[in-house]
C-alpha cells in the first residue's frame, strides 16, 4: 500500500468521485523531517488517475503587479533562502545547475561545488539524462563528505513506466552516494499523453510513491517545457513543485509561463524557475560567445534585472542558472543583491525582450496543436522535442 494524503494529491473532486476513505494520516521521520505518510491503496490510486478531470484553461495574468509582492532582502552575504511551498523546507533562491558539470573535469567540479556551498547554495539540481549519468557521478563525488543535512538534493527521471523509473532511481541514488532525494521529479514533460502515461497504471508515479513510502524520496515534482503538459500535470496530481521556464523574454514575447504560475498558486505548488537568465535564441548573425543552445544575459546589470524579474513572480521560490560555473557565480551575486524590481527595470527588460526570439515556442505550439516535431528546436540544442535529454 502507499500512503499520505494521496487522494488529495489527485484533487478533491476525483478523490470523492472514486469514493476514497482516507485513514487518519500517520507520521514518519525522513532525514530529521516529519512527513505525512500516505495510506491509500494501489487500486484506488489507479482509479483516481483514470478519473482525473481536466480543468479549465487559465488566462494570462498581469505579472508585473506582483513585482513588489515578495520580500526584498538587501544582504550582500550568503544567498537568500525561501520556503519551498507546502514542504516547509528552506532552499537557496539560486540552485546549483548540475548540468554545468558536463563542461569540467572532476577537480574543477568539486571546487565549484564547494565554492557554491560556501556562498550559501544548498539546493542542488541534477538528472540522469545530464551526460548519461556523468553529471550525477561528478556531483556525488563533489558532495562526498558534506553533511547530508546541509543540502537539498533534487533529481529527476525521464522514464514514464514504473520499472524503468525504478531502475533509474536506484542508479541515481548510487551515483549521488545518498540514500534519499529531497525532491524527485518527472523530467521534461512535453505532451499531455506523457503525463497520462506517467500517472497511469504501470506508470512512473507508482515507483515514485512506493519510493516515498520507503524513505527514498521526500517530495514530488515535475519539470515541463510546454504549457499543455504543465497544466495537465497540475490538474491531475497534487505535486509539491513545478519546474518551468519563468523568464522575462518568454513572458514578454508571448505570456509564456503565466498560466502555469496561476494554476501552481491555486494548487499550492512551489515554482522552480528554469532559464531565468535566457536572452532567447542566438540570432543568425550574432557571434556565439558560448557553445550553448541559447544565449544568456551576462553583463551584471542585465543579470541582476533578470533575476529580480524571475524572483518577483508569484510563487517562484528559486531558479536554476545556465549550465556554466561562471554564470552560477554571477547568479549568486545577483541573488545576494536582490531587491524588488523597479518599474524602470521592467520597462528595460520588456525593451530587450522585443529584440529576442523564444526558445520554447516550437515545443509549446507542437504540444498544443499536433504530432511531435522530430527536429530539435534550435541548432546545437540538446533538447529533442520528444526526447528532451537536457531539460
Amino acid at each position: 500500500m502507499w500512503g499520505g494524503r494521496w487522494a488529495e494529491r489527485f484533487g478533491a473532486g476525483p478523490a470523492e468521485q472514486a469514493g476514497c476513505l482516507l485513514a487518519k494520516p500517520s507520521f514518519w521521520a525522513i532525514s530529521n523531517r516529519t512527513i505525512k505518510k500516505p495510506m491509500i491503496k494501489r487500486r484506488v490510486f489507479l482509479k483516481m488517475v483514470g478519473g482525473a478531470a481536466s480543468g479549465a484553461a487559465f488566462g494570462v495574468n498581469c505579472l508585473v503587479r506582483a513585482a513588489t509582492a515578495q520580500s526584498a532582502p538587501t544582504s550582500t552575504g550568503p544567498v537568500p533562502q525561501r520556503v519551498l511551498g507546502r514542504t516547509g523546507q528552506k532552499i537557496s533562491v539560486v540552485g546549483f545547475p548540475g548540468l554545468a558539470l558536463i563542461h569540467y573535469d572532476q577537480k574543477e567540479c568539486t571546487a565549484g561545488i564547494q565554492r557554491a556551498l560556501e556562498r550559501g547554495i544548498n539546493y542542488f539540481d541534477v538528472a540522469p539524462a545530464y551526460g548519461n549519468g556523468q553529471c550525477e557521478t561528478k556531483l556525488g563525488i563533489g558532495l562526498q563528505g558534506v553533511d547530508r543535512s546541509r543540502y537539498f538534493l533534487a533529481c529527476k527521471t525521464k522514464q514514464r513506466q514504473a520499472e524503468a523509473a525504478r531502475k533509474e532511481l536506484e542508479t541515481s541514488l548510487k551515483l549521488l552516494k545518498t540514500d534519499y532525494f529531497d525532491l524527485y521529479q518527472l523530467h521534461h514533460l512535453v505532451r499531455p499523453d506523457e503525463v497520462k502515461t506517467a500517472l497511469g497504471p504501470g506508470g512512473a508515479m507508482e515507483t515514485i510513491l512506493k519510493a516515498q513510502e520507503q524513505g527514498k524520496i521526500n517530495y514530488i515534482g515535475f519539470s515541463a517545457h510546454t504549457t499543455k503538459a504543465a497544466l495537465e500535470a497540475l490538474k491531475s496530481f497534487k505535486f509539491d513543485t513545478v519546474m518551468f521556464p519563468i523568464n522575462f523574454v518568454e513572458y514578454y514575447l508571448r505570456g509564456f509561463g503565466s498560466q502555469v504560475l496561476t494554476l501552481a498558486k491555486e494548487q499550492g505548488a512551489a515554482v522552480l524557475a528554469i532559464k531565468p537568465m535566457s536572452r532567447g535564441a542566438w540570432a543568425k548573425d550574432a557571434p556565439r560567445t558560448r557553445k550553448w543552445w541559447y544565449r544568456s544575459v551576462e553583463e551584471p546589470p542585465e543579470v541582476h534585472s533578470a533575476w529580480r524579474w524571475t524572483l518577483s513572480q508569484p510563487g517562484v521560490v528559486a531558479g536554476i542558472p545556465p549550465s556554466f560555473l561562471d554564470l552560477l557565480d554571477k547568479a549568486i551575486d545577483a541573488a545576494c543583491a536582490y531587491r524588488a524590481i523597479t518599474k524602470t527595470e521592467l520597462q528595460e527588460l520588456q525593451r530587450i525582450a522585443q529584440g529576442c526570439q523564444s526558445i520554447f515556442v516550437r515545443e509549446d505550439e507542437s504540444a498544443a496543436s499536433g504530432p511531435p516535431d522530430p527536429q530539435t528546436p534550435w541548432p546545437d540544442s540538446p533538447h529533442a522535442v520528444r526526447c528532451g535529454h537536457w531539460a
